[in-house]
């Protein structure tokens, strides 16, 4: 009952007719091209465990599926369990293969497997952390005291040592750190991981490694000189070291020379925000022409998904089109979602000569989320009119479809719909006594519909909306004679209080800043977004004029790449001079400070030269990777010079009048003698690291660029501290030998160590 006269109430069939209707239709969703579906989405808890969340998604769709009505059936459109257990066993099996292959080279370096056990078994920091054996620091007999006291001494002798060259490393971690955004948020997790691991490491070298020395190292010490290991590698080392030292300034040179024909090779490399990563999945978002209808939009819907689904890959395809039945999705009805489960790739049907390249839901989302662009790379214009806009993304669109690097671009066109205007006059309306408010709420009510109350039927609740028939308005002149009511309760028509006129314009306005915006959505072949953005910019300046009051910026991952480009920078030369000062406290030596620096610029050399030989643009898995060798690089340095104060103090110890044969002499002794626990050392990283450049699980698209940079620069940087550091210090030493500022005892102030016997290590 909507009113009552002479007491007999007055019902809703009596003033029209009342049916089950669709609500306005604004998206469809469709499954494997098959029909029509309903979709939903499953948002998860901030914090919680995605693969636990998932999982327990899984069960609870299996206890629901027998109650089911007959032929309805629950399938996931989108499943991210693959992506996620899949890049764990990745991970694992490199964790797996690289604990292997570091106990392998230790036990082959070392050739003992009791001198082995201590490295080995110093790995897993967790377990040894609550195993600390210092009791065995209080037990020995007479005997023992001797082998004790050398044991002791060589771990004070390396220790400080290797306890700030382990600092260095989290240090050199920093820019990590401070990373932003995305970036932070991908990268700060390892950075963590690293730093704690390290900061364990740090911990058991000063701790838990001489006690361990003190329990497996027993019985009589072997020589260095009786190791096979270092007999061969001393042997092939000895020449190439005395060459380099009677030959300095030649061996500098070649150096030099080196550092200059693949440092230039940076300029060659392309570059980009991240690798791009395989998840399994594909995510395809076509755009169609602005102003489809419903129809036509599910009809191409279901066209497309039938043909992605005709392909042997693919497993699954879900599609939607417009928006869901949400506030935070306004898509409209010419924007296409199909995600496509792909099969694993054993199943795929192999193409000669050619590699398989998609774009992935989950790096989509957060470019869509971040930036609003749903390709990789985009443009975003802004203006002063949304036509002009509009123009200027077209002439765009024509210029970049020119380069070779594109493979679609598209500018967005604003839906040119048609728009019924209702324009109140006010003063007419006044004559009536009623306001601007009064008319648009018959309006409202009358042609647009209005929901007045709910429907409830069991747990279901439908909306009852109420508007005039059709054939009322449906054309102009039928909403020109819709009454209004006025206060004093008489019908006047709508055309008497307002005109009726139709008009095109946009049916969305996007506005950022404060600024209306328009979208170029770019496609590439390439990942180089670097270069192209240069290329790019370089042909709009050449063709194309902006009309006054209009700009373009570069959007999508590309910003986000200036972002981390620009803090990196900012923090690189701090973090550089940080390891400097640490250097210094270490060495107290502005000069062999310098020289342990010098080491990193290798490290880059080689990098790049892997880098360019693999075709990895630069990006900031690359630059992670860059910031992990700096700190390998450095600590490898300090390890040598250890070793070349330690034989010069020995020198210096036995009376004899120091000369320059003697300090090179002393250089190439704790050069050679100490070759072992320096090539352990990197073989180990490299041996480690090396089966990770042909990983092919999920995951390794961004281990790979990581690694590289690590495994070229340790080839060079090592090359670099065997040779180039011992002339280095050969030569400072021996000038401040001859200025005199070299006197007996003073090397001893930083190695204060007079070794018993050569353990080899």
């Amino acid at each position: 009952s909507v009113n009552s006269k002479n007491g007999t109430p007055v019902l809703l069939r009596d003033l029209g007719t009342v049916t089950f209707g669709p609500d306005i239709r604004e998206g469809v969703a469709e499954w494997q091209g098959e029909g029509e579906a309903v979709g939903g989405i499953i948002v998860m808890r901030t914090g919680e465990n995605a693969l636990n969340v998932i999982n327990g998604i899984k069960a609870r769709v299996a206890e629901i599926a027998p109650s089911l009505p007959s032929g309805v059936e629950i399938h996931a459109g989108y499943d991210r369990s693959g992506l996620i257990s899949e890049s764990i066993r990745t991970l694992q099996r490199d964790l797996l293969a690289e604990c292997v292959i570091v106990s392998f080279v230790t036990i082959i370096f070392l050739f003992h497997f009791r001198w082995a056990l201590i490295p080995i078994l110093t790995l897993p920091v967790a377990l040894l952390a609550a195993f600390i054996p210092m009791y065995f620091l209080h037990i020995g007999q007479v005997n023992e005291k001797q082998r004790r006291r050398i044991l002791i001494d060589a771990a004070k002798q390396v220790g400080p040592a290797l306890f700030f060259s382990l600092l260095v490393i989290v240090v050199s971690f920093l820019p990590v750190f401070l990373l932003e955004a995305q970036e932070g948020r991908m990268f700060r997790p390892l950075a963590w991981t690293k730093t704690l691991s390290v900061a364990f490491s740090s911990l058991l070298a000063i701790t838990v490694v001489p006690a361990l020395m003190l329990f497996f190292i027993r019985g009589r010490l072997r020589p260095e000189a009786k190791n096979p290991v270092s007999r061969i590698t001393q042997a092939l080392y000895l020449p190439i070291i005395r060459f380099a030292l009677r030959h300095r300034w030649l061996t500098i040179a070649v150096n030099v020379v080196f550092l200059a024909v693949t440092i230039p090779l940076a300029l060659r490399l392309g570059s980009q925000f991240m690798p791009p990563l395989f998840e399994g999945s594909s995510l395809y978002m076509p755009t169609s022409l602005p102003g489809i209808g419903i129809t036509q939009a599910t009809q191409l819907l279901q066209e497309q998904d039938r043909i992605i689904r005709s392909f042997p890959e693919v497993d699954s395809v879900f599609g939607v089109v417009g928006r869901s039945d949400s506030s935070t999705d306004n898509a409209p009805l010419d924007m296409y979602d199909t995600t496509v489960m792909l099969k694993p790739r054993e199943h795929w049907s192999p193409v000669p000569g050619l590699s398989n390249t998609w774009t992935m839901p989950v790096e989509n989302r957060l470019d869509m989320q971040l930036t609003g662009i749903k390709t990789p790379i985009g443009m975003k214009i802004q203006g002063r009119t949304v036509e002009g806009i509009q123009a200027v993304g077209a002439r765009i669109e024509q210029l970049l479809s020119r380069l070779p690097e594109v493979r679609a671009v598209f500018a967005e066109r604003v839906s040119q719909g048609f728009y019924l205007n209702i324009d109140v006059n006010r003063l007419e309306a006044a004559r009536y006594g009623m306001t601007v408010e009064d008319v648009q709420r018959a309006v409202e009510s009358g042609i647009g519909g209005e929901n007045i109350a709910e429907h409830v039927e069991g747990r279901e609740r439908y909306p009852i909306n109420v508007r005039y028939q059709r054939d009322f308005r449906d054309t102009p002149e039928d909403l020109g004679r819709v009454l209004v009511a006025t206060p004093s309760g008489a019908q006047v028509p709508l055309n008497s209080v307002a005109r009726i006129s139709f008009s095109r314009g946009p049916a969305m306005i996007r506005d950022e800043g404060g600024q209306l915006t328009g979208y170029v959505f770019i496609d590439l072949k390439t990942n180089d977004y670097g270069s192209f953005v240069n290329r790019a910019n370089q042909a709009l300046a050449r063709e194309m004029k902006l009309p006054t009051g209009f700009s373009f910026q570069w959007s999508g991952e590309y910003e986000f790449q200036l972002r981390a480009k620009e803090r990196l920078k900012l923090i690189l030369p701090v973090v550089f001079l940080a390891i400097f000062m640490l250097l210094y406290l270490v060495f107290r030596s502005v000069g062999e400070a310098l020289v342990l620096i010098f080491p990193t610029f290798y490290a880059i050399s080689g990098g790049l030269l892997l880098q360019w030989l693999l075709g990895y643009n630069f990006s900031v898995a690359v630059w992670v990777g860059y910031i992990a060798l700096f700190g390998i690089a450095v600590e490898t340095g300090v390890v040598m010079v250890v070793y070349l104060h330690e034989a010069l103090d020995r020198r210096i110890r036995s009376g004899n009048q120091l000369t320059e044969d003697e300090i090179e002499q002393a250089a190439i002794e704790g050069a050679v003698q100490r070759l072992r626990p320096k090539l352990m050392t990197v073989t180990a990283v490299l041996a480690s690291l090396v089966p990770i450049l042909w990983e092919t699980g999920i995951g390794s698209d961004v281990m790979k660029p990581i690694a590289a940079p690590v495994v070229g620069g340790m080839i060079t940087s090592t090359i670099h501290v065997l040779i180039l550091v011992p002339v280095f210090f050969v030569m400072m030493k021996q000038r401040a030998l001859r200025e005199g500022k070299l006197r007996q005892g003073e090397e001893l102030n930083k190695t204060d160590v007079e070794p018993v016997c050569d353990i080899g290590s």
